[in-house]
C-alpha cells in the first residue's frame, strides 16, 4: 500500500523533483548518444598537484637543484620533447599522445594566486575573485549552461559550485540504481496507485512514478555489455559510469568527477605515483571504451588542480602549497601537444614560477570551441582562447 511515509522515506532523489525528471526522460528516451552532440568531463585532482614532479622540465638544471630527493630519473620519464617529461606514472596515457588526443597545459594558473585549498578551488569553481561573487555559488559551467542551455550531471558526490546556475541544475548520482526509488514495493504502487488527496503529496507521486519509470530504462541501458576493462580504483569506476550514460544517450552536457589525495605534505614519491597511475589508468580505459562504442569523438576531458606545489621539498620529503599548476585535456578533438609556456625555475615570485597561461583562457576554449556555450558572460570578461580543438 502506498502511503506518504513509505512514497517519502523511498525517493530521495525527489529533492530535486523539478530536474530529475526531465533530466532521465531526455536519458530514457534516447535511442544512443548523438553524433553531433559535444560533452564535457571534468576530472578534478583534489588537494593540489605537484605539477613540477607531473610535466616535468627534466632539460633544466635547476630541477635536480630545488629536487634533491624527489626529482625523477630522466630515463625513466614519458618523453614530450627534448626538455619536457610526464611522471612515469601516467605511460598509459602514451596512447592518447601519441594520437594527438592529449594536450598538457604547464604553468596555467590565475593572478595573485592564493594557496587556500577552499579559497583557490573556489576561484577555479566560479571564475570570480570578488568574494560576493564567490559566495553567489554560482560557477563557471552553472552559468554557461544557464545562458546556452543544457544539464550537467555530477557522478559521485555533491554537485560542485562549478556547475551551480541559476537555472541548470545537476543530478548526483554513483550509479544508475541511484536514481530508483528505493523500495521497490513503493515504486510500484506508485506508478498504480490512485492519486493520493493531499496537493504536494499528489506531485510528489507523480513526481516519483515519472522518474523511477524513466530511471529504470537508464538503469537498463547503462548495465554495460561492452568488454571493456577498467582499473578497480574510485576514479576508474566513476568514469565507467560516465561512459556508460555517455553510451546510453545521456542528455547533460557536463560530467563533473574528483580524484582526492593530492596534498602530499610528506612522503610524496610513492603517493604521488599512486595518484597519477590511478589518473592515467582511468582515463586510458575510458577512452578505449569509448572509441570501441565509436562514441569518442563527441568527448573531451579536463583535468585540473587548484594549485601547484612548491618548487623546493620540504623537510618531510614532500612539498607544500605552491601556485601554478597544469592541467590535462584529452580527446580526439583536441589538438595535441604542449600549448603554453613551460614557467621559469628562476624569474620567481615570491619563491614560486610565475602562471602563464590563465585557466579562463582554457574555460573559454572549452566553452567556445568545444561546447559551443557562451563564455564571456559565464567568466565575466572576454579571455582569449587558445588553439586547443580542431573545430
Amino acid at each position: 500500500m502506498l502511503t506518504r511515509r513509505s512514497l517519502l522515506k523511498s525517493a530521495p532523489l525527489l529533492a530535486l523533483a523539478p530536474t530529475v525528471p526531465a533530466f532521465l526522460a531526455k536519458t530514457a528516451c534516447a535511442a544512443g548518444p548523438k553524433p553531433d552532440t559535444r560533452a564535457l568531463v571534468v576530472v578534478q585532482l583534489d588537494g593540489g598537484n605537484d605539477a613540477l614532479n607531473t610535466v616535468v622540465p627534466f632539460a633544466d638544471p635547476e630541477y635536480a637543484k630545488l629536487r634533491t630527493k624527489l626529482r625523477h630519473d630522466t630515463k625513466r620519464l614519458v618523453k614530450l620533447n627534448d626538455s619536457l617529461g610526464l611522471h612515469q606514472a601516467l605511460k598509459p596515457l602514451d596512447k592518447l599522445w601519441d594520437g594527438g588526443h592529449l594536450a598538457v597545459v604547464p604553468g596555467i594558473g590565475y593572478p595573485n594566486p592564493n594557496r587556500s585549498h577552499f579559497q583557490s578551488m573556489a576561484t577555479w569553481h566560479t571564475a570570480r575573485f570578488e568574494e560576493e561573487e564567490i559566495r553567489a555559488s554560482y560557477g563557471w559551467l552553472g552559468r554557461a549552461l544557464d545562458a546556452g542551455g543544457g544539464e550537467s550531471c555530477v557522478v559521485a558526490g555533491d554537485a560542485p559550485q562549478a556547475v551551480r546556475g541559476r537555472r541548470a541544475a545537476a543530478v548526483a548520482l554513483t550509479r544508475a540504481d541511484d536514481l530508483l526509488l528505493t523500495d521497490p514495493a513503493t515504486a510500484k504502487a506508485a506508478i498504480g496507485a490512485p492519486t493520493l488527496a493531499d496537493d504536494l503529496l499528489a506531485f510528489v507521486q507523480r513526481q516519483a512514478a515519472s522518474a523511477n519509470t524513466s530511471a529504470e530504462k537508464i538503469a537498463e541501458l547503462t548495465r554495460d555489455r561492452s568488454d571493456a576493462a577498467y582499473p578497480a580504483t574510485a576514479l576508474g569506476q566513476k568514469l565507467q559510469l560516465v561512459a556508460r550514460l555517455l553510451k546510453s544517450g545521456s542528455a547533460a552536457r557536463v560530467y563533473y568527477t574528483t580524484q582526492s589525495g593530492y596534498d602530499t605534505h610528506a612522503q610524496q614519491e610513492n603517493a604521488h605515483s599512486i595518484l597519477l597511475s590511478e589518473f592515467a589508468g582511468a582515463v586510458s580505459a575510458f577512452f578505449a571504451d569509448l572509441t570501441a562504442a565509436k562514441c569518442a569523438d563527441r568527448v573531451a576531458l579536463l583535468a585540473f588542480s587548484e594549485f601547484g606545489r612548491t618548487i623546493k621539498e620540504n623537510g618531510s620529503v614532500g612539498t607544500d602549497h605552491g601556485t601554478a599548476g597544469c592541467a590535462f585535456l584529452a580527446g580526439p578533438g583536441l589538438k595535441g601537444g604542449v600549448h603554453g609556456t613551460v614557467p621559469s625555475l628562476t624569474d620567481l615570485v615570491a619563491g614560486e614560477p610565475k602562471m602563464t597561461t590563465d585557466f579562463r583562457r582554457v574555460y573559454a576554449a572549452v566553452l567556445e570551441h568545444w561546447l559551443g556555450l557562451p563564455a564571456e558572460g559565464a567568466l565575466g570578461a572576454r579571455f582569449d582562447p587558445p588553439s586547443l580543438f580542431r573545430g
